[in-house]
């Protein structure tokens, strides 16, 4: 039996869940996860409290708790459970009012809400994306922060989305398809916005693998394709000095993170 993990959070479990899962992927294991968020009155907490206590009960085990909760009342009421506590969100404050000397003044939803100093930036930076996504439209091109070249299934659209989601970075994205292998060159929008070009590469045999999974037995997903379209399209990036990246083996955090450090834009953390 999977040793039971819950995340839990009087807000959206969101850091809960990011500082957990961080730190249970340093073991070679695999654990059952439940994600509780909105824990904002004693008595839901007292419900998710017997819950960790019926699983101590069942599995024999005491389940490990990650919890980022404000309310101190609400806190109080984990702590008593069965489970292993590990307070994320307090284990720094104590600390933090030492050196800043000042108390610190918790509100709920503060870290994700929607009161954030940058928030309508960041709704703007997803319905750009969004809008810009798989080259549907150049004309606004000038208005992005990046543009991420590639062939088809290379990884563009998710790593724009994390990064407009995450960073509030205007992120289009331009395919290079089969038509243009023949004469592979930059359309005159993109060329006029150079300095916002990244390009994105892949395995080829990794690519057919994901190409087939979508569209087998078509030329589309041939190994052969592929390996066309990925020379044409690495050789067209230093020919035109664009700077790029192999996804092959790479999370799109992992992506976003060495884009965003290549290329030098600013973090928008919200």
């Amino acid at each position: 039996m999977l040793r039971k993990v819950f995340y839990i959070s009087d807000g959206t479990a969101i850091t809960a869940e990011v500082f957990g899962h961080a730190v249970l992927s340093q073991f070679p294991v695999e654990f059952d996860a439940l994600t509780i968020p909105f824990v904002e009155t004693e008595a839901k907490a007292h419900e998710v409290k017997a819950l960790i206590n019926d699983c101590f009960i069942t599995t024999g085990e005491r389940p490990l708790v990650f919890h980022s909760i404000v309310k101190a009342e609400i806190r109080d009421i984990i702590y008593g459970c069965e489970g292993l506590d590990y307070d994320f969100l307090n284990t720094f404050v104590a600390p933090l009012e030492q050196q800043l000397g000042m108390k610190a003044s918790p509100v709920v939803h503060r870290t994700h809400g929607k009161a954030n100093e940058g928030y309508e930036a960041r709704i703007d930076a997803i319905n750009y994306t969004m809008d810009n996504d798989d080259g549907q439209t150049l004309k606004n091109i000038d208005k992005a922060d990046l543009v991420l070249l590639g062939v088809s299934r290379c990884g563009k659209t998710p790593s724009s989305l994390y990064l407009s989601m995450q960073f509030g970075i205007k992120a289009a994205n331009y395919p290079f398809v089969e038509d243009d292998m023949d004469n592979l060159k930059l359309p005159t929008a993109l060329k006029e916005n150079k300095s916002k070009l990244f390009g994105l590469t892949i395995d080829p045999v990794r690519l057919h693998e994901i190409r087939k999974s979508r569209m087998d037995n078509s030329r589309y997903s041939s190994l052969r394709q592929c390996r066309i379209e990925v020379k044409e399209v690495e050789m067209m990036y230093k020919r035109e000095r664009i700077p790029f990246v192999n996804t092959t083996n790479h999370s799109v955090e992992e992506i976003a993170t060495k884009i965003l450090d290549v290329t030098g834009l600013e973090r928008h953390m919200f």
